[in-house]
């Protein structure tokens, strides 16, 4: 499958040898992973150490500020097509998708099924030299969510949260931050429900009758959270490929949201 958020195994040996500026590959596994065997030419950046919970004006100035001295370092200028990847379409290389999306770049994209899709590619141990870049960010504000937007957003019908944490996670029974609870308000299915069997996506199709089922209206604007904004990035970028127009991330997810004694929650109980 190839579309605007991915691309499949077989896109990328067709085009990876095209032009060698042409697609950046950004390997998001942990650096002992990478080390072990990548793809060739690949860059690496794990996106899991990057959590971010403050979602305040200076907090989101300053995710900005990083994601701008990470794209440079990377050597990403914004001309090519960058793929990012991990074993399979997990919530890393779903992570760096949607930040290079956020800051402006017209072709970030995730290697669907990841490794494991692509198991018939040679991984190397030799890391290529590049050259750093002077990436400049071009914020994409309607894809993010933060907690004063999303505190306006509360009760309003054109509106609606979805939780993509673990059963446990949202009904308390595991809680990760100062208070338990969920978002008033929000719909719940966890973020693996959108992966098939072998580690890809689910089709567009599969995934927009998945979440009609669960209440999910296309027309309305959808905003993802989770623990600290990479399973609710998995989530953006499932619900941008099956179709739904207005979907926002919400970064700081629980980790801020949950921390805060001044935002309201809710208490879901099993049935």
């Amino acid at each position: 499958m190839v579309s605007e958020k991915n691309v499949n195994a077989r896109w990328l040996r067709e085009h990876r040898d095209d032009n060698e500026t042409d697609v950046i590959l950004i390997d998001t596994r942990p650096a002992k992973d990478f080390h072990a065997g990548h793809l060739s030419g690949a860059r690496h950046f794990d996106t899991f150490p990057f959590h971010h919970t403050d979602t305040s004006a200076r907090g989101v100035a300053e995710f900005d500020a990083q994601l701008q001295w990470i794209f440079s370092a990377l050597g990403i200028t914004g001309r090519e097509t960058v793929v990012f990847y991990e074993s399979e379409s997990g919530m890393r290389a779903a992570r760096g998708q949607w930040a290079l999306e956020y800051a402006g770049h017209p072709k970030a994209r995730m290697l669907d099924g990841g490794l494991k899709a692509a198991a018939g590619e040679k991984l190397v141990t030799n890391v290529e030299k590049f050259a750093p870049s002077d990436f400049h960010l071009n914020q994409r504000a309607e894809i993010l969510a933060t907690y004063p937007y999303l505190l306006e957003q509360l009760g309003r019908r054109d509106v609606q949260i979805f939780d993509v944490r673990s059963d446990a996670e949202y009904f308390s029974e595991r809680v990760r931050a100062k208070h338990g609870g969920a978002i008033p308000g929000s719909y719940h299915q966890d973020w693996t429900a959108a992966l098939a069997p072998d580690g890809t996506v689910k089709s567009p199709a599969e995934l927009r009758a998945q979440f009609e089922a669960l209440g999910l209206d296309p027309d309305n604007e959808i905003i993802p959270y989770c623990q600290g904004g990479y399973r609710a990035a998995h989530a953006y970028l499932a619900l941008k490929i099956a179709g739904y127009p207005r979907v926002r991330h919400y970064l700081g997810s629980w980790a801020e949201w949950g921390n805060r004694d001044d935002l309201p929650r809710e208490h879901p109980r099993r049935k």
